[in-house]
C-alpha cells in the first residue's frame, strides 16, 4: 500500500472513531436528560416523598433532626464542600479557567467555555421557577438557602461547570491518563457537592439527582458541541495555539 492511501485509511479510521465517540455523548445526555424528566415527574406527583423523607431523616442523630450524624467538624466539613457548588467559587473558577485557555490562545475556546456555564446557571434558575419545591422542612438548614429546592442548584451547576471546565481544559494534555484524571476528579468534586447538600439539610435527595442528571446532560452536550465546533474550526483543536 502506497503513503496516500495508507494515509487515507487513517483519516477513515479517525473519522469513524470521532463519529463513534460523538454519538456516546450524545447518548448519554440524552439518557441523562430522560433519567431528569422522569425524576422531575415523580417528584410533582409526589412519588419521591417517602424516599426522600427516609434518607434525609437516615443523616441525622436517632430522635434529634436538628443533629446530623457525625462529630461537628463534619458539619464544617460540608459546609467547605458545599461551597465548591456556590455561585461565587463557581465564577472565579470559571474565569480563571477562561483566562487560562486565553493565554494559551484559545479565545474561542474560552469564550465557549463562558456561554456553556453562563446558559447552565440560565437553565438552572429556570427549572427551579418552573417547579418552584419548597425546601426540606424535616430538618434545620445547615447553610443559607434563597431559591426553591428542584432541582439543586449547587449540584447542577457543580456538575455544568466543573465536568464542562475539566473537558475542555484536559484537552491541554498529551498524555491519556492526565485527562482521565482531570475528568474523573471533576466527577468526584460534582459527587461530593451534592452528598453535602442532603447532609446540610438544605435539599431533599432527589434535588441533588436531578441537579447531577440535568447538569450532566448539559455538560454532555456542551462537549458534544465543542467536538463538532472543533472539528469545523469555529474553537481551536487540541494541538492549535503557541
Amino acid at each position: 500500500m502506497n503513503r496516500p492511501s495508507s494515509l487515507r485509511a487513517g483519516m477513515c479510521w479517525l473519522r469513524r472513531h470521532m463519529e463513534f465517540g460523538l454519538a456516546v455523548i450524545l447518548s448519554l445526555a440524552a439518557a441523562a436528560a430522560w433519567a431528569f424528566v422522569a425524576l422531575a415527574e415523580e417528584v410533582m406527583e409526589g412519588g419521591t416523598h417517602a424516599f426522600d423523607t427516609a434518607v434525609l431523616l437516615a443523616l441525622r442523630a436517632p430522635g434529634d433532626p436538628a443533629d446530623p450524624l457525625g462529630p461537628p467538624w463534619m458539619e464544617e466539613l460540608a459546609r467547605d464542600i458545599t461551597a465548591l457548588g456556590g455561585v461565587g467559587v463557581l465564577t472565579l473558577v470559571t474565569l480563571a479557567a477562561a483566562g487560562f485557555l486565553w493565554l494559551q490562545a484559545r479565545g474561542a475556546t474560552a469564550f465557549y467555555l463562558l456561554a456553556a456555564v453562563g446558559s447552565g446557571v440560565a437553565l438552572s434558575n429556570t427549572a427551579k421557577a418552573l417547579y418552584d419545591r419548597p425546601r426540606p422542612d424535616l430538618v434545620p438548614h445547615g447553610a443559607a438557602v434563597y431559591t426553591a429546592s428542584f432541582p439543586s442548584g449547587h449540584s447542577m451547576m457543580a456538575a455544568v461547570t466543573w465536568l464542562t471546565l475539566a473537558v475542555l481544559v484536559a484537552t491541554t494534555f498529551g498524555q491519556r491518563r492526565l485527562r482521565v484524571y482531570v475528568v474523573a476528579l471533576a466527577a468526584a468534586v460534582t459527587v461530593a457537592v451534592g452528598l453535602s447538600r442532603v447532609y446540610l439539610g438544605v435539599h431533599w435527595p432527589t434535588d441533588v439527582l436531578a441537579g447531577w442528571a440535568a447538569g450532566g446532560a448539559w455538560a454532555l452536550a456542551c462537549a458534544a458541541l465543542a467536538r463538532v465546533l472543533s472539528r469545523g474550526g469555529a474553537i481551536e483543536r487540541e494541538d492549535d495555539g503557541d
